[in-house]
């Protein structure tokens, strides 16, 4: 008896102490709740939205170098904390940023490996989020071969995917997932739910991509490369999973992905000026003559030379402190250094292309060099990414560029995760399928809902090129996605040169086509690049987007239309002050000519809609300013 009596109370006092690893947390407006369940092997996390149960997240299946970290986790401590703040960014999507969310953070021990770990969960009314902070002397330069954290559905869903950032996406199920896709991924759990799985502040860390689930219907996280966790400051990158009932909404919140970084550590942030780019090809004198001329007189803050001003990019032996022009892009000549003085005097930034292949030899030596001829910024190309050394190296080397008062443009396959806050002269960064690709309408949609949710991407706009017609939803679409897709640095003619340049390069990145000076052309360049409010309006994944962003007090709307021709409503009176007149401008595609954009005045009280024809397989752009 009493055996059984012993028994019984063992059972039952494990019993009790299940009880008690199940804790709730909620987020600031309890909107989104979580049940955190601290169980022997792995920590789950149960996410609601309004009482539905819409994911499940399970945690700590953490792979090191001599052992599956699986134990009997228990709890050593936990504290709770509240947080509602605001900032201001040097720039972005909107001019002040509310960071709000409620944090859970668990001591864990394992009695079994004798380890402990920080778990911290925060809930913001947008979406959850988690990292993992480990012991520094449980894991003293141990390294971590691979993380398995899962994100778990009740029943099958409809995902957006590309398994490369710079690759198209494509719509799937996730019982049919057969890539390890780029992150964030959007999941549609509902009708009017959506979500995304990403990560923030990917610092020094291997990067996190997401492959199918082998516990059920979902998606997993997988490590780019081995993770030295001394070298990463004992601690994850955040993961998250934002939650929204339009997926419009899941960028217009992305300021969560902002919120998980370390605030700006520039204290003079006065040189870093977002602004449009002009991109020379030719490389030589003459061109970056004309274009600084045509950006001097349009509006455009910065001309950036491409590949090749300083020999062969992908030829080890170029030397990137030498101007020396690759002859298979440009016969040349170019007097750089005088194209440089001539801008700055004209008010007008350069900016240098420099391949991964330079940077890893010479960044230290280029970085003063550049400030010292008076580059404004520089564009990384073909950079490495993934692994934790290259994850590392160029977020330093963002640093770096910030001592010499340096802007950085990342291009080809680098997402972001927010580090533009902690070092905003990282001011953008490709990682998207941009319209050097000619991407159809539908990608461009694509785009815009999964991957601005992460944050800036340079999306290489075209305007005049051939192809914009042919295979892009024409100028008005152009137009569009000038409002539609942020990037603080925004190449405005990726394919086309002033009328005073050479015609062409000499062969490789030569341009397509002449600008043409008009109205139309101007008020293409003067299209802001950075904003002080942002809404979505209506959409739909596979067809459509309607996006309005503020700049001071004039309003652009921008609709992307993929689909049949569609009417589209504005609702005006959410935003337009009621004490103030505004005038209505719409610049849309008149019937199938895609090569033509009407700019009409429209009717505008600020209290009724405005609505909005818009032909097919194009887009539109309608201005609000105000009547002085």
């Amino acid at each position: 008896m009493k055996k059984i009596a012993f028994f019984l109370g063992v059972w039952l006092q494990s019993l009790w102490l299940c009880a008690q690893t199940v804790l709730p947390l909620a987020s600031p407006s309890a909107t989104l709740k979580a049940d955190i369940r601290v169980e022997s092997r792995a920590v789950g996390m149960i996410l609601y939205d309004e009482g539905d149960k819409v994911v499940e997240a399970k945690t700590l299946q953490l792979e090191l170098d001599k052992e599956m970290l699986v134990g009997n986790w228990q709890i050593a401590a936990q504290t709770t904390t509240s947080v509602d703040q605001t900032w201001q960014p040097v720039y972005g999507e909107r001019s002040l940023v509310r960071d709000c969310y409620n944090e859970l953070n668990l001591q864990l021990r394992d009695d079994v490996n004798q380890k402990q770990i920080q778990l911290l969960v925060r809930l913001y009314d947008e979406g959850m989020a988690f990292r993992y902070v480990f012991d520094k002397l449980d894991f003293w330069n141990r390294t971590l071969l691979g993380e398995h954290t899962q994100f778990l559905f009740d029943h099958d869903c409809d995902t957006w995917v590309t398994d490369r950032a710079q690759d198209a996406y494509t719509k799937t199920r996730l019982s049919d997932l057969n890539i390890t896709a780029d992150r964030p991924q959007v999941i549609q759990v509902a009708t009017n739910r959506f979500v995304a799985i990403g990560e923030a502040a990917l610092v020094d860390y291997a990067r996190m991509k997401l492959g199918k689930s082998k516990a059920g219907l979902g998606v997993q996280s997988v490590l780019s490369g081995k993770v030295n966790l001394h070298l990463a400051g004992y601690r994850s990158p955040w993961r998250y999973v934002m939650v929204a009932n339009h997926p419009g909404q899941l960028v217009q919140n992305n300021d969560l992905v902002l919120n998980l970084n370390e605030p700006n550590q520039i204290s003079n942030t006065a040189w870093i000026k977002p602004g449009r780019v002009l991109r020379e090809v030719t490389l030589t004198t003459a061109g970056g003559i004309a274009c600084v001329d045509f950006a001097a007189a349009n509006g455009i803050e910065y001309v950036e030379f491409d590949a090749g001003w300083y020999g062969p990019e992908n030829d080890e032996a170029s030397d990137a402190t030498t101007v020396t022009v690759d002859p298979a892009r440009s016969k040349g000549p170019l007097d750089l250094q005088h194209v440089i003085d001539y801008a700055n005097r004209r008010g007008v930034g350069i900016i240098l292309y420099v391949n991964m292949k330079a940077l890893a030899q010479q960044l230290d030596e280029l970085l003063p060099l550049y400030q010292k001829w008076g580059v404004k910024g520089l564009k990384y190309g073909f950079v490495d990414v993934g692994d934790q050394y290259s994850t590392a190296w160029l977020h330093q080397a963002v640093r770096k560029a910030a001592k010499y008062e340096l802007m950085v443009d990342i291009h080809d396959e680098y997402r972001p995760t927010g580090y533009s806050r902690t070092y905003p002269n990282l001011i953008t960064q490709e990682g998207i399928r941009g319209d050097e690709e000619s991407p159809a309408l539908t990608q461009s949609i694509y785009t815009l809902y999964n991957r601005m949710i992460c944050g800036a991407g340079d999306n290489t706009n075209c305007y005049f090129a051939e192809r914009v017609s042919t295979k892009m939803g024409g100028l008005a679409a152009q137009l569009a996605k000038r409002v539609a897709i942020y990037s603080p640095w925004q190449f405005v003619f990726w394919y086309d040169r002033p009328e005073k340049a050479p015609s062409r390069a000499g062969g490789a990145g030569s341009t397509e086509s002449v600008i043409k000076t008009d109205a139309l052309t101007a008020f293409y360049c003067s299209i802001p690049t950075v904003w002080d409010d942002t809404r979505f309006c209506e959409g739909d994944m596979d067809s459509y987007a309607v996006v309005a962003r503020r700049s001071g007090s004039d309003w652009y709307v921008s609709v992307l239309n993929a689909g049949d021709k569609r009417r589209v409503t504005v609702p005006v009176a959410e935003w337009l002050p009621q004490a103030v007149r505004y005038k209505a401008m719409w610049y849309h595609q008149p019937g199938n000519k895609k090569d033509e954009v009407r700019a009409k005045a429209l009717p505008c009280d600020g209290k009724s809609p405005i609505t909005l024809e818009v032909a097919a397989n194009t887009g539109c752009l309608l201005h609000l300013t105000p009547i002085k």
